[in-house]
This record gives structure tokens, sequence and C-alpha cells, in this order.
């Protein structure tokens, strides 16, 4: 997993997912301001890199998750990764709506699936950890097994940790944040100067920026 976790920050660099602005912070979801930011949609632009975290996903639910039935990805970030993955492994796939439709049928969950089926969830980010559990109960709330959730990357915040160690979800993922900056500093695409702003935003990142 370590060999894997940095050959993905090594992509993930390459492809310039991962995007710097300190003077000029990003605003998540969560409302946290940030001065990185991890776009994980670019990989998919990339055949190489999205058929190695496709691989890479495939292998650990083959291990972790043998008797899955099904795979589901969380929207939007996370759709396409989860059908490519279902593909390989040639299960069924469903995707799960930050909530239920306002028009049409009104679907939160989007697919065929049926009560007691053994689901994995695909994630491409994990932050603060809330979008990606509102997927985890709504999958619940159907009568679905979520056996545990798979992420592309996670920021590593004891936010998230706690939350996903409430719901009694485990969490596994192929890259992590610090993995990422330690070869971000490795291979010159950070300076010190970032470093050092990324130090303290990780220190306290509910109140950095405000």
């Amino acid at each position: 997993m370590e060999k894997s976790a940095k050959k993905i920050a090594e992509y993930l660099l390459q492809i310039k997912a991962i995007k710097l602005q300190p003077s000029n912070p990003f605003t998540w979801a969560s409302g946290w301001k940030s001065p990185i930011y991890c776009d994980n949609r670019k990989t998919l632009s990339f055949p190489e890199v999205r058929s190695y975290i496709r691989d890479s996903f495939a292998s650990l639910i083959t291990e972790l998750y043998p008797k899955a039935d099904m795979i589901a990805g969380v929207a939007t970030g996370a759709i396409s990764h989860g059908a490519l993955v279902a593909d390989k492994l040639g299960l069924p796939f469903i995707y799960v709506r930050s909530g239920a439709k306002e028009h049409g049928l009104g679907n939160q969950i989007e697919g065929y699936y049926e009560k007691g089926q053994k689901v994995v969830v695909v994630e491409d980010l994990i932050s603060t950890g809330g979008t990606s559990l509102n997927a985890v109960k709504a999958l619940r709330e159907a009568g679905c097994e979520v056996l545990g959730m798979i992420a592309i990357f996670t920021y590593e915040f004891k936010k998230a940790a706690d939350g996903f160690a409430s719901e009694k979800c485990t969490l596994n993922t192929l890259c992590n944040y610090s993995v990422l900056i330690d070869t971000a500093v490795k291979t010159g695409y950070i300076t010190e100067s970032d470093l050092d702003t990324l130090k303290k935003w990780r220190a306290d990142p509910s109140t950095w920026g405000i």
C-alpha cells in the first residue's frame, strides 16, 4: 500500500491535480478555508492514471471485501471511478446523491439494488467526511449493508476519523495528505514557504484564513 500511495501522490502532482493558493484560499463545502485543493476529477482525463486508480481500488476491494455484492459511488466526484471499478470487478453499480432529487422519481440512490446487499462505497476525496458519511447513512437507511468505504485521497483530519468511527464505517484510502506532502517536498512541487503555510493550516484548518 505504501508503494501504491507514493505512486498515486506522484501522479496527482504530475497532472497538477494539486492546487496551491495561499493568497486566495479555496472554500470547501464545510465552510473551511484551505490553501490547498486536491482535484481528483482530473485523474479521469489521463488513461494511465485512472487505470492505475481503478486497478488499485479493485485490488483493495478483492482483498478486504471479497463478499461485496455491489459498488456505490458518491456523487458527483466518485461516480466515474466507482463505475470503472464495478466494471473491472464485474459487479453492479449504483450512485448516491447528496440528497433526494427534487423532481422525477425523487431518488437519492440511483440504480437498481435490493435490501440486504453488501455494498462497498467509493469516494474520490475525504476532507471532513460529512458528504461521504451522508452517503453511507442513505445506503443503510435503504436497507443495504455497507461493508466499508474506499477513497483515492484523505486529508487525514481528526474530524473525519471521528466521524467514521462514530458511524462504525471502515475507511481505507489509496493515498493521504502525509504521503502527498512528503512527495511534493521531495520533488520540489512546493516551496519551503508553501510548506510553512500548509503546516499552519493543518494545525487548525477550521479557523485558518478566517
